[in-house]
């Protein structure tokens, strides 16, 4: 049993260590709530705050939890943003967000399935965009001028 037991914790200990060495971090999450006309909804969001996490996105992906999300925060304040469905296969909601945490605008996004990928505009500045799955702003009542907190 040892003589299992051996390899397997050094194979381990040396994928933790190569993981480690290629800078490789956990991604940051934040509990998202946006304030309805009826309830307050919840979003468990990864947040996608540095150059390479904005261009990557939730490209490749599967699938995407029912109350999970992906929030983009731009550091050059408001501005009209422009997003694209590249490499993603899920049919996304994105809610453009103000400076003041409001939300803007609403779209909902299809994979791209011919090139060139179409772009999705934002229709008001924004400094923050939240992505959901396809359907969650109907769903959960959520509209424009709706309020967003997150810690």
């Amino acid at each position: 049993m040892m003589k299992l037991a051996l390899p397997l914790i050094f194979s381990i200990v040396l994928i933790a260590g190569c993981i480690g060495q290629q800078g490789y971090s956990a991604p940051e999450f934040a509990t998202i709530t946006i304030e309805t006309a009826t309830l307050p909804v919840a979003v468990q969001a990864e947040i996608a705050d540095s150059e390479q996490e904005r261009a990557t996105g939730l490209m490749n992906r599967a699938s995407l939890a029912p109350s999970a999300g992906m929030l983009f925060v731009f550091e050059d304040g408001e501005q009209t943003r422009h997003f694209w469905m590249k490499n993603t296969l899920v049919p996304l909601d994105i809610l453009f967000i103000s400076a003041e945490k409001k939300v803007v605008d609403i779209q909902t996004m299809v994979p791209c399935a011919a090139e060139p990928c179409p772009l999705y505009t934002s229709r008001a500045h924004s400094a923050y965009a939240l992505e959901v799955n396809a359907g969650f702003a109907l769903e959960n009542g959520v509209n424009v001028g709706d309020v967003v907190s997150w810690r």
